[in-house]
């Protein structure tokens, strides 16, 4: 099991330490996420400051960015960093993709598939000069002239994740992409039921398997260093979980185990901005499905017990407060790799 870490790009200055940081504590990857920030600018200067660790985005949100534009900062990305990114793709749900990017919506699966189809028909192009003929009911690229060619790159597969959470998605996961990047509003049940079932049909259709992708996420970490610090990360990720849970995108997770009401009562609660009584909706039940809960000591061995054999590359971080933190974290992340 790989382990990686989020260097948060509040501040673009902070990212060369942090990333800095994570290599040497052993870290096998830094991801960066697309909430308040872009997703590919901190992936610059963490490769320009680190020689080992691979650098994701997950994820990196498609619709609102052309095939083009984001093939061209993968590109440079890969080749700044000699075969390090990892392009992880999402596609948000609609109401962000219309209100908050201003972007047309269409059904996302099959739109997404043909994203992946034309990001690949570009970097072929590029790579080994190949006619630019790729047209789709979405995305068109037939036109490269050599003035706009950045030409041929030393690692020119760039690996492509996408996040993935109902059937659709999983399925293009396993059929097209390197691997996927599973929401943490996940459970155990999901996951053996649909996230992996989808995933096998969709690399049988390719002629491949399960050992082909990298499988990673998959669960909300609940930890700290004592009973206090559990206990706030435990209120902590139930305000996660009911922000999420409100998503009626998100309603298949939730119908597995019968709480699809609590879903559509969280959806209600959050168009009248009730954000305390959603938290209160979560039971201590279904924190335990979707988090795995443990010390510092406990938290690793719980891991591998809920995800192991399935999942390959998982993220965990944890406040370093003191060398012995230090000392702590690696070990952590010696044991999951095991």
């Amino acid at each position: 099991m790989k382990v990686e870490t989020i260097v948060a790009p509040g501040n673009l200055s902070d990212v060369p330490r942090a990333a800095r940081q994570a290599e040497e504590l052993g870290y096998d990857g830094v991801v960066t996420v697309e909430t308040g920030h872009d997703p590919f600018l901190p992936l610059a200067l963490a490769a320009e400051h680190t020689e080992r660790v691979t650098l994701g985005t997950a994820v990196a949100i498609a619709f609102p960015r052309s095939p083009m534009a984001v093939a061209q900062m993968a590109w440079d990305l890969q080749a700044v960093s000699k075969g390090r990114l990892l392009l992880g793709l999402g596609t948000q749900v609609k109401g962000h993709i219309e209100r908050r990017y201003s972007t047309t919506w269409t059904a996302p699966g099959p739109r997404l598939r043909e994203y992946i189809l034309c990001l690949r028909a570009i970097w072929d192009c590029w790579q080994n000069g190949t006619t630019p003929s790729f047209q789709g009911e979405h995305y068109t690229f037939t036109l490269m002239t050599p003035y706009f060619n950045p030409g041929p790159i030393e690692h020119p597969h760039v690996p492509i994740y996408i996040s993935a959470v109902n059937a659709y998605n999983c399925r293009l996961a396993g059929e097209l992409c390197d691997g996927i990047r599973m929401h943490a509003f996940n459970t155990p049940k999901y996951l053996r039921e649909v996230i992996v079932p989808n995933l096998e049909k969709g690399a049988r259709k390719a002629g491949r398997s399960l050992k082909d992708l990298d499988i990673s996420g998959g669960a909300f970490i609940v930890t700290g260093a004592n009973d206090e610090e559990i206990e706030q990360a435990r209120r902590f990720t139930k305000q996660q979980i009911s922000f999420y849970g409100s998503t009626r995108t998100y309603k298949p997770v939730m119908d597995v185990h019968g709480w699809g009401d609590t879903c559509l009562k969280l959806n209600a609660l959050s168009l009248q901005g009730r954000w305390q009584e959603m938290t209160d909706e979560i039971s201590d039940e279904m924190l335990e499905q979707f988090a795995v809960v443990g010390t510092y000591d406990q938290i690793a061995q719980r891991i591998k017990e809920r995800l192991g054999g399935i999942v390959t590359t998982i993220g965990f971080a944890m406040p370093l407060r003191s060398q012995a933190d230090r000392e702590k974290l690696r070990a952590i992340l010696q044991t999951l790799r095991e």
